[in-house]
């Protein structure tokens, strides 16, 4: 009779299901628990076949998180099989199992909200014998190479716990089957590194390759498994949907008519749409730009400009603390790189095409953003994405499970993008973010204040900031510097030049329908407010003149030439006078802030 150190529990699975005339499939559950309790596999199996789905959803409806509820599941099963023989009342077997899943769950989401962000192990680090004790969980790639990698003692290998023993027997067979994407070379190095446990010098001599080549071909093998481990994760993502046949295809409604797409701020056109589905959907766009803040925003590179200046902040921080503002509540999923990538509009053309994203990694925040995405269009809610197609924001409107793609809006162009895309664009940054509710019934007053102090953290600085980035009114002294030093990139400049004069004119347009809004205020100081509002529209507006003659200077995406000593003069001179009218206009909605009141 099979034991689980014998047989994996897919291996079961299939078992159970293998053949129509197999006896257990005619038994009731009490009757296959007691042969269980013996340690028959092909009656745990035959378990395991008719109640995974519905552990699986139960998993499911407390993490809310697809790929997790896979991991708890599986984990719980294991255990539920070592610990059979615990099970006094057999008609009590599902309930027991149920309780395994949730104290499971529960372990699960407690790991999560006490982990810390961790920095790869290095190769290095494995080399030096330094080893690393964290609580790291089995989904964690490199602390699993790493727990694989680590000698153990005689006394750790006579004592261990049995569960541990077993679960690690599970993972290197899982490790296992993954390094099939290896070639023959490769794996062979691999093995002879994680599990023979071999140092570099070793592998060397053996393998008669130099100890560079051993790292080079380490670290390659490495990525390479990762690599496979999220192409298999998917697959049984996509799997457990069709076991639980939740297979489908959704298309929420999006319209293609304008929204927005005339703005340079691609996500405030996304964030418009995605706004057109929750409890804002009359807000205009110049109110759904100016209360998320981005009608306020100005981020500068040092010395270059370079074009990502505008999108140079923390999603998940700045869009979340947006849409707060409105009353809505929103979660995400990030896999953003430091540092800003290179310029999209100075790139080869091919390099932006479906080919070139084949080539790239897959991205190993994949299945979690996947589960958010399907989670949310079930929901009826839209998603806002980075860089499906270029660096810019697109919102996901519809998924289809069969065909295995997205459907996205960019720009007002619908398109298609393989689930495997995702997170492989020109930059290879991953970031989806959904509401969680649209309870947005703050009211306008309330949607003001705290879109002011968001925009005052940033105009002041407040705001984390990436290395290099200078953000808010600060920023046109950094601008000015990068122009009297020369090494301004053309393109990048203008593009800078293009964003921000789109976003005061929008800012203008803002607090104008706010004053008009305010008319009905009964509250005291609200004439005041109004008059501020007024006036810093007109500040807002006066910004116009000096943004038009600087993008005319500097057009995109030609970009002009900002390095010529007598323009980069004139746009000096520009960006003060604008700096100037800024700090007049800011000084205006500290006074509103400040007559709002806090809270």
């Amino acid at each position: 009779m099979n034991t689980l150190n014998d047989v994996k529990l897919e291996e079961l699975e299939y078992q159970a299901g293998e053949t129509a005339e197999d006896p257990a499939e005619e038994m009731e559950d009490g009757e296959l628990v007691k042969l269980a309790r013996t340690g028959d596999s092909e009656a745990f199996g035959e378990l395991i076949r008719r109640h995974r789905a519905k552990l699986y959803g139960y998993a499911q409806t407390i993490t809310q998180e697809a790929v997790t509820a896979e991991d708890i599941v599986q984990d719980a099963l294991v255990r539920a099989f070592l610990h059979m023989g615990t099970l006094v009342d057999t008609a009590r077997f599902l309930p027991w199992l149920h309780r395994i899943v949730r104290n499971q769950a529960y372990s699960q989401l407690r790991r999560k909200m006490n982990a810390k962000e961790q920095t790869f192990v290095s190769l290095q680090r494995f080399n030096a014998g330094q080893e690393v004790h964290d609580d790291r969980g089995w989904g964690d790639m490199d602390a699993i190479l790493h727990r694989l990698s680590v000698r153990r003692t005689p006394e750790a290998g006579t004592y261990g716990n049995p569960e541990e023993q077993l679960l690690r027997k599970e993972m290197t067979e899982t490790i296992t089957g993954l390094l099939r994407c290896l070639n023959v070379r490769e794996r062979q190095i691999f093995e002879a590194h994680f599990f023979g446990q071999l140092p570099p010098n070793e592998i060397a001599g053996l393998f008669r390759v130099s100890q560079a080549n051993v790292y080079q071909i380490i670290s390659r093998s490495r990525r390479k498994v990762v690599q496979e481990r999220v192409r298999v994760v998917v697959d049984q993502y996509v799997n457990s949907r069709k076991d639980l046949r939740s297979m489908k295809q959704v298309t929420l409604q999006v319209t293609n008519a304008p929204c927005g797409e005339e703005s340079w701020t691609s996500v405030a056109g996304v964030l418009h749409r995605l706004l057109r589905h929750t409890g804002q959907k009359q807000l205009s766009f110049a109110m759904a730009m100016g209360l998320t803040g981005h009608a306020f925003r100005i981020s500068i590179v040092a010395k270059e400009v370079h074009i990502a200046g505008p999108t140079a902040y923390d999603f998940d921080k700045v869009l979340t603390e947006g849409l707060r503002c409105l009353g809505l509540r929103a979660i995400s999923v990030s896999g953003m790189k430091p540092q800003h990538g290179p310029n999209a509009s100075l790139a080869d053309p091919s390099l932006l095409t479906a080919a070139a994203m084949e080539k790239r990694q897959l991205h190993q925040s994949l299945p979690e953003a996947l589960s958010l995405i399907h989670r949310s269009l079930d929901r009826g809610f839209p998603v806002i994405a980075w860089d499906l197609f270029m660096p810019e924001f697109s919102l996901i409107y519809g998924y289809d499970d069969g065909k295995r793609e997205l459907q996205a809006m960019e720009y007002g162009h619908a398109k298609t993008l393989p689930y495997a895309n995702l997170g492989r664009g020109f930059l290879e940054d991953l970031f989806v973010l959904s509401v969680e509710d649209d309870r947005s019934d703050i009211g306008v007053r309330e949607s003001l204040r705290r879109a002011l102090a968001m925009i005052l953290g940033h105009y002041n600085g407040d705001e984390p900031a990436q290395a290099g980035v200078t953000r808010g009114i600060a920023a046109y002294d950094e601008w000015c510097g990068a122009l009297r030093g020369g090494e301004v990139e053309p393109n990048g400049n203008a593009y800078n030049a293009a964003v921000v004069r789109d976003a005061r004119r929008y800012a203008e347009q803002f607090l104008m329908e706010m004053t008009e809004l305010w008319k009905a205020g009964t509250h005291p100081g609200d004439e005041q407010i109004r008059a501020w509002l007024g006036e810093a529209a007109e500040l807002y507006g006066s910004m116009g003149g000096p943004f038009n003659e600087l993008c005319d200077m500097f057009p995109f995406p030609e970009g002009g030439q900002p390095g010529d000593p007598a323009q980069s003069a004139r746009a000096v001179h520009l960006l003060q006078r604008i700096q100037e009218l800024e700090r007049l206009s800011v000084a205006l909605l500290k006074r509103i802030y400040g007559q709002l009141g806090t809270k």
